[in-house]
This record gives C-alpha cells, structure tokens and sequence, in this order.
C-alpha cells in the first residue's frame, strides 16, 4: 500500500461533486414530491444520461484516448459536446489522465491508482490535487485536433450550457418554472450525479471486483454486472490487455452498448477503421491465463496431481494449441491470396475459407473439450485441497 502524501484540496471539484450529491438527495425528491415527475422529465433524464454517458465511453474513451477507431465530424463534435455536459473536464484532460493510467496503472504515477484506496480510485483522486492537470506529452495528438483544442478552451461554457441551461431551457418550454426547476434539478444535476458515479465505478469497482480471465498483470477485473451500469466498460480485465479494441464486451453475449453504437455508426459511415485484436490473440491470453491458475493453484498448495489428471490436462491442452494454430494458419494463407488479383484466386480463396470454416469448428470443438478438462481439473483440485486440509 502506498504511503498517504500530504495533499491540497482541489476546492472547486470538491464542492461541486459534494454539492450535486447533496442537491441529488435532497432537493431532487423534494421536487418529486411537491410537483410530481411527467414522462418529459423523465425521457430528457434518459436522453441526456445516455447522450452524456455515451459521449465519455464512446468518445473520451474509445475514441479520443485509445484510437480505437475513426469518426467523421458529427461524431467527434457531439462527443466533444455532450462529453463536456457530463462536467468530467475537456476531452483533452480527460484523455491525458487515461493515458497515464493506463501507462502506469497501479503505480504511483496512475492518477486513479486503486492501490492508494477505494475512495481514492473513485473520486478522492479528482478532489485532492496530487499531480498536474494536463500532461502535454502525452496528448501532442490531439492538440493537433481543432475540435478537440475548441473544446479545450470552451469546456466550461459548453459543460454549463449543455448541461444546466439546456435541460432546464427545454422543462421552462414544456411547463414554464415549474417544468424548468425539474430540468435544472433532474436532468442537470441528478443526470450529472449519475454520469459521475457511473464512470468512477470504472475506476474502482471495475479494479477489485470481478474475474481476471485475461491477464493478472494488473488490478483491472472484469464484471457483468459493471457493464450493466457502465455502458459495456465493465469488461476491465479485457481492456486493460487489449486496450486498442473498439469492443470491451469480446464475447457475443457480452453487454456493451458503447460497441453496438460504435458498429451501428460505422453501418451508416459515420465511423471507420475500427480496430479489433485478431481472435487468435484472445484466445492464447485466455489459455494462458487459465493454464496459469491452475498451475499457481497446484503450487500453493503442494499438490501431487494424479497422472490421470495430468494427461487429460495435457491432452486438452494440446489439442487446443493445435487446432488454434491450424485456424491461424488458413487465416494467413487467405489474407495473402485475397490481395492477389489473379485468375485462380477466386478458387483458391473459395477452398480457403472451407478449410477456415472447417478449422474453426474444429477449433470450437477443442475449446470446449478444454474447458470441460478446466471444469474437471478444478473439481478435483477442490477435492485435494479438501482432502488434505
């Protein structure tokens, strides 16, 4: 654990994020109480939560910090708009903070390090001034980017405009100053509790709860249940190992909305080169990481591990590798003759992607008899450890 430094209060934060709780449970229900709550205030609190929420995971994050695709200007303005309403500081700063905690992430130089405290991870680290604002080496990208510096330099009239007069502007519209305090209350400063919280859980929750089925280089965790309330960036674990991917949620049954935007948006050309880690790549990571568990599972404990255990293990695991391999290498074979333009081509890659289809069923196959031989692995770990406890 990292020793407490003596820290100076960033006062503004401070009283901003205490103050828009505060408000949150307070003034926020005794309006609902003394006036009621319509379906308008209701679908602006919606609206502006998922355009706001949306603009930090699908802009702040994916895009602007990672690169981890391109959009057309439409898509970059209203992130940078909304993004500065959910009053999480220019998309420069904000990016500039990721970076560094992804470059040194559980280490002292990682703005939201996790080591120095739940509380600290969450939202301490935004209130007590421990480090620069903005670190200018890594963000020369974007300051090369005109709608990213605009933002930069307006952050505040855009965050108050967009997120305070905005909403109370459209309650005054829709039922004169009672309608407008709702605006101001609901979908200004309870939306922007909201946001807040959703991000910081990423923060924290999402680096000491959840599975590490990739990687336990680091404290990052991946959790379904995050990624109910996180707009998909729940799957930590996975991010923090391939951080490049436009996707979080990897697997098809994986709940991440910010992905489905991002592919819906690159249907009707508004976002291109979306970057995705080859599927082999997640695969050896996973297999790596099991094979790891179990092996560091073994060595706490002593275990002798009966021969008929080992060979299935063995088994398992190398039918996988072998299979993996096998698909890898139809994949290579298919993307070197694809950009032939030649006469016999078509066949060839016709007879390709049968053995690729081939291959990756077999591949399928060999998964799932080596997750059956994990499954039976760790059952009778279980019962050695029990039995020698």
């Amino acid at each position: 654990m990292t020793q407490p430094v003596a820290r100076t209060i960033r006062l503004t934060n401070s009283l901003f994020l205490t103050g828009t709780a505060l408000l949150t449970f307070t003034a926020v229900p005794a309006y609902i109480w003394t006036f009621g709550i319509d379906w308008f205030q209701i679908s602006l609190f919606v609206s502006l939560f998922i355009a706001t929420g949306l603009s930090i995971t699908l802009g702040y994050h994916r895009l602007f910090s990672h690169l981890s695709f391109k959009a057309s200007w439409p898509v970059r303005l209203s992130s940078l708009v909304f993004g500065a309403a959910s009053f999480e500081n220019s998309a420069l700063c904000w990016c500039s903070d990721h970076r560094n905690h992804h470059k040194h992430v559980d280490h002292d130089k990682d703005p939201y390090n996790i080591k120095k405290g739940f509380f600290h991870a969450h939202m301490g680290w935004i209130m007590f001034k421990d480090q620069p604002e903005l670190d200018p080496d890594n963000t020369k990208d974007l300051a090369q980017d005109p709608l990213v510096m605009w933002q930069h330099r307006n952050y505040v009239m855009i965050a108050i405009a967009v997120g305070f007069a905005l909403p109370t502007l459209l309650g005054f519209l829709w039922n004169g100053w009672i309608g407008a305090l709702g605006g101001f209350l609901i979908s200004g400063v309870a939306r922007i509790f909201a946001v807040h919280h959703m991000t910081f859980c990423i923060n924290s929750l999402c680096h000491c709860v959840g599975r590490q089925p990739y990687s336990t280089k680091c404290s990052a965790r991946d959790s379904d249940l995050m990624a109910l309330f996180t707009f998909g960036e729940g799957y930590h674990n996975f991010h923090h190992e391939f951080q490049s991917d436009y996707r979080n949620g990897v697997k098809a049954w994986h709940f991440d909305p910010t992905k489905w935007a991002i592919w819906l948006l690159n249907k009707i050309g508004l976002t291109h080169d979306l970057r995705r880690i080859p599927e082999e790549r997640i695969l050896r990571a996973e297999i790596s990481e099991h094979q790891r568990a179990i092996t560091t599972r073994i060595n706490k404990h002593s275990l002798e591990i009966p021969e008929s255990l080992q060979q299935l293990w063995q088994t398992a695991h190398d039918r996988v590798q072998e299979s993996l391999a096998n698909w890898e290498e139809h994949k290579k074979q298919y993307a070197i003759i694809a950009k032939r333009q030649v006469a016999e081509s078509g066949r060839k890659l016709e007879e390709l992607r049968a053995r690729i289809s081939d291959a990756n069923f077999q591949l399928q196959w060999a998964m799932q008899e080596w997750r059956n031989a994990q499954r039976e692995i760790h059952l009778q770990l279980s019962q050695l450890v029990s039995a020698g406890a």
